[in-house]
């Protein structure tokens, strides 16, 4: 298949390999050329020669090109993956969460939600809209597809920014899910069509089928629910958060303790503060033994002794990336329990620009989101606070107004006041790793 697939932010260790090694699984892709792009020249080289490498040890023939031009990398693409960062990515979401909770904030994560997520926004979300209007004007017709954090807003900008791009968001979170669920119910993942609704990190399983019988198994995951978890117990996955909230809710939240939490100001007392520091600092080694991974591997080949395997594990990543651009080529109409898209008529009672986490179904004309109706109102009541705190955010980066801004922080849930806003927001300023990336508000 001749195709031309874009990964921005290819310097990326953790990235730019991790999506090839799912391409290179792919038979349907073979012969599409695959543009590697990154601002940073150095890094970029270096996945490159790696890449090419590695391409080498595998059967399946593939074009790898690279280069730091973004003009020449969006020409004629069909396919672009952003999966970006900006400046030194763990110093800052440190700050994202220290800075707040120093103010008064009762935030426990800092990345996604709470006034963390709001400050990672303003950051990240300026050059992406940057990369998605280029690819509006170079390449109008490419299906734009976003790993970058936080998702929901960084969608949401997208969507707002540049409305004609086909764009959607993708989260890896839902394969705790597709996971357990099989082992829970004793049945395949094949078998199963849940749906899985909400926000980016902030979604409920609301209904479950068997695909082979067509039996409903809410029933029977419910009565087997806090048994399950409660076994496999786990500090960043299912704990005392997601227990208390399926509880009080009704409906078991698929994201874990570390991610829902985020967007709730009861979180910190069914947590541990020392849990969400460790979630920052495992994330950060792993960044790291990758990195040097990726280090040993360029002087191996430097030296000639290359692994004759390769250096990328032979099996799927678990992203979904690479499936849902193959359903695109080959007009599979397949069904994806969990993509990021404008509301848009699926959920009436959420606001409909708003950007939803569900399923979708994947054919030749792109990605559809599946109509769900209304949403239980309790769930819906939780999932509006962080819409409205969503839309201050956004609209704070597109109007480059330091009002709106601070009013988001004011108005969320866990900040509480203009006082703790003001005082948060001011510290932030005064850092300059900080300053370089929000100085454009005014």
């Amino acid at each position: 298949m001749d195709k031309k697939i874009v990964l921005v932010g290819a310097g990326s260790t953790m990235f730019g390999p991790a999506m090839l090694m799912d391409i290179f699984l792919s038979d349907i892709l073979k012969g599409s050329t695959i543009m590697l792009h990154d601002i940073d020249k150095e890094k970029l080289e270096l996945i490159y020669e790696l890449m090419i490498a590695e391409a080498e040890t595998r059967k399946k023939k593939f074009v790898i090109e690279h280069t730091i031009d973004r003009a020449k990398a969006f020409k004629d693409a069909d396919f672009i993956v952003n999966s970006i960062e900006v400046g030194d990515r763990f110093e800052l979401w440190r700050q994202d969460y220290e800075i707040p909770r120093k103010h008064g904030s009762t935030q426990i994560i800092g990345e996604c939600g709470g006034p963390g997520g709001s400050f990672h926004a303003w950051r990240i979300i300026p050059p992406i809209i940057e990369i998605a209007k280029d690819a509006d004007r170079i390449c109008p017709n490419a299906f734009f597809i976003n790993f970058s954090n936080p998702m929901a807003r960084v969608c949401l900008a997208i969507n707002r920014a540049v409305p004609n791009l086909k764009s959607i968001g993708l989260c890896h979170q839902i394969a705790v899910f597709n996971k357990d669920l099989p082992l829970m119910l004793n049945k395949k993942l094949k078998n199963l069509k849940m749906t899985v609704v909400g926000l980016n990190h902030f979604g409920f399983l609301v209904d479950l089928e068997d695909l082979k019988t067509g039996q409903n198994l809410m029933s029977e995951f419910n009565s087997k629910a806090m048994n399950y978890f409660t076994q496999k117990e786990d500090r960043f996955e299912f704990s005392k958060l997601s227990f208390e909230v399926y509880k009080k809710f009704g409906y078991f939240p698929h994201s874990g303790d570390n991610h829902l939490g985020e967007y709730l100001q009861f979180a910190e007392e069914f947590t541990e503060t020392q849990d969400m520091i460790d979630w920052i600092d495992l994330n950060d080694r792993l960044g790291r033994l990758i990195y040097r991974k990726v280090i040993r591997m360029q002087k191996r080949l430097k030296k000639g002794n290359f692994p004759k395997e390769g250096m990328l594990p032979k099996v799927p990543s678990g992203e979904r990336a690479v499936p849902i651009i193959e359903a695109i080529s080959t007009n599979k109409n397949s069904y994806e329990s969990s993509v990021n898209v404008p509301n848009d008529g699926l959920v009436d009672n959420l606001p409909q620009d708003l950007i939803i986490e569900g399923p979708v179904i994947v054919n030749k004309d792109g990605v559809k989101g599946v109509r769900i109706g209304s949403l239980p109102k309790q769930i819906a009541a939780l999932l509006r606070i962080e819409a409205t705190i969503q839309d201050l955010c956004v609209e704070a980066v597109l109007k480059k107004s330091k009002e709106l801004a601070i009013a988001c922080l004011a108005l969320d849930p866990n900040v509480g006041s203009f006082e703790n806003a003001d005082a948060m927001y001011n510290e932030m300023l005064s850092i300059k790793e900080q300053r370089d990336f929000l100085s454009y508000f005014k």
